[in-house]
């Protein structure tokens, strides 16, 4: 089973800017496992939620024929709690774009309101340097991922 934090995209603009969006409902168990008495929405999951909208991105750059991971965490600033009923938007844009890897800057907004910001490294790890191999499936980009960024993708019909 694969978790996927992200709802849907809401702006794709292929190698340069993703905006998507995270309805968060009470109905989730997670919210209640964080803080029983308190349901939030756990920083670690958003800073998923940014990773996958991010990822999507640096993976569609490249027309999903890298396996793209997530490096590291540059920066992870949130300034307030996301709650049952918020609505997060992450917008992630490409930094830097290279063979080997990708940086990417994000924002993240609870109901329009910016309320920090996550930037992050991936790697391609098929472009490593260690000499490691890896399968030749993708098994990063799977097709739930690139459903949801079909729809940007499609050429207008004339």
């Amino acid at each position: 089973m694969r978790w996927i934090w992200i709802d849907r995209f809401v702006e794709f603009i292929p190698g340069k800017l993703a905006v998507a969006v995270k309805n968060v409902s009470l109905a989730e168990e997670h919210l209640h496992d964080h803080w029983e008495a308190y349901p939030v929405m756990p920083v670690s999951l958003m800073i998923e939620g940014m990773a996958q909208t991010s990822g999507i991105l640096v993976g569609q750059a490249r027309d999903f024929k890298e396996k793209v991971i997530l490096a590291k965490v540059a920066k992870a600033e949130l300034t307030d709690v996301v709650l049952p009923g918020d609505q997060i938007t992450y917008r992630a844009e490409v930094d830097n774009i290279a063979p080997e890897a990708a940086s990417t800057k994000g924002t993240v907004l609870r109901n329009g309101e910016v309320i920090g910001q996550i930037n992050l490294m991936f790697s391609h790890i098929d472009q490593n340097l260690s000499g490691m191999e890896f399968p030749e499936d993708n098994f990063v980009f799977t097709g739930q991922f690139e459903r949801l960024v079909a729809p940007f993708l499609e050429a207008p019909n004339a």
